[in-house]
């Protein structure tokens, strides 16, 4: 007698996700533009309810707190503004190519912070001996080497004994924050406040203290492109990238690329620490970067890795912030309504990109399948 198969039926999950093919670039980013549009709507509509201000109100407070009231003809807010793109931007910048290659670097804060001291140190200590050409080329070469080699150190371990660069980098950003500390308490004579320094600050073109920095990071903006897109060592990051098992097979040494990444990482983090310390604040604390470390994470994944995308996003995310502190300072609202908006606008960006790789499917029935 032959065998019967019963059969039954299987239920499928409910919801299940699916990575979608490749969606036109023209359409993603239709979908990007329109998802930071409802998402400062959305920071609108927040703001109405919390100062009862109409929504043009509200924007209006907002674009005077970034760029000034019209009728003055003052560029000073401008200039600010600029000022803060470019600090977010250069460190921004210096954690592309390590999550180009996949290596999740954490610790621009901290490689910010040592970038600084290392150029505090040398003002302080240097800028009475020796000549300011010579001082400032001091400067700028130890913030570099200091940064690299708070970037070379994670990764070396992870190079060669495969640890977990998010928390290792993580972890040297608090070392980072209590040597700062330490060293302000013993210089400020247990203040914890350095005054502003003179001596080893960077030149001052056409009255404007932040115009150096601006120049500065346009070109490294420039550098990084061409870098990235066009160098051997771009290439041999995106192969690193994308599987360390194939970079291998063709002969890339991934542990070089591991180090050399990190080291031009670490020093670009160290060159934005410089601008702030010599080029802006002209002293140094453990807030002197302020956690645009962190923020500029965000930045450099939702620019796609592309350095000229990333001005654009660093451009909406200073004039929300900035934006959204007037609106706090104008309305008597806490100070961290500034970080809500900011977080609201990089939430929805991120469940936007989310719903551009992936699509979500229903189930339509019960599948029929043989035991």
């Amino acid at each position: 007698m032959a065998d019967t198969k019963k059969v039954k039926a299987h239920r499928e999950p409910l919801v299940h996700i699916v990575k979608r093919d490749d969606m036109p670039s023209w359409k993603a980013w239709l979908i990007r533009i329109g998802t930071i549009v409802v998402s400062i709507f959305l920071m609108g509509c927040l703001s109405m309810m919390l100062t009862e201000r109409s929504l043009i109100d509200t924007f209006e407070i907002m674009y005077r707190g970034v760029f000034g009231r019209i009728e003055t003809g003052s560029t000073v807010m401008l200039w600010k503004y600029l000022q803060e793109i470019a600090i977010l931007l250069c460190l921004a910048l210096a954690l592309t190519p390590a999550f180009k290659m996949k290596f999740w670097n954490c610790g621009a804060e901290g490689q910010a912070l040592m970038g600084g001291l290392a150029a505090m140190v040398c003002m302080i200590e240097l800028g009475k001996t020796l000549s300011y050409p010579v001082l400032l080329v001091v400067v700028i070469v130890a913030s570099v080497v200091t940064g690299a080699v708070w970037g070379l150190i994670p990764a070396v371990f992870k190079a060669l004994f495969n640890t977990n660069e998010t928390l290792f980098t993580l972890m040297m950003n608090y070392i980072a924050t209590q040597i700062i500390a330490y060293y302000v308490y013993i210089v400020g004579g247990g203040s914890n406040v350095i005054q502003p320094v003179a001596e080893g600050n960077l030149p001052v073109i056409g009255n404007n203290r932040y115009l150096v920095n601006i120049i500065t990071v346009a070109l490294i903006t420039v550098l990084m492109y061409v870098y990235l897109k066009y160098s051997k060592h771009g290439y041999e990051i995106s192969v690193v990238g994308e599987s360390q098992n194939t970079a291998r097979y063709i002969g890339i040494n991934v542990k070089k690329v591991i180090i050399r990444t990190m080291v031009i990482s670490g020093a670009v983090c160290g060159i934005a620490g410089m601008l702030l310390v010599a080029g802006t604040d002209h002293s140094i604390n453990t807030d002197t970067v302020g956690g645009q470390g962190f923020t500029a994470i965000m930045v450099s994944w939702l620019g796609q890795f592309n350095p000229f995308i990333m001005v654009l996003m660093t451009g909406v995310i200073c004039f929300l912030r900035m934006g959204a502190a007037k609106v706090a300072d104008t309305c008597m609202l806490n100070a961290s309504f500034a970080d809500i908006v900011v977080g609201i606008v990089i939430l929805c960006v991120v469940g936007c990109e989310f719903f551009i790789r992936y699509s979500v499917k229903f189930r339509h029935g019960k599948k029929e399948v043989k035991a």
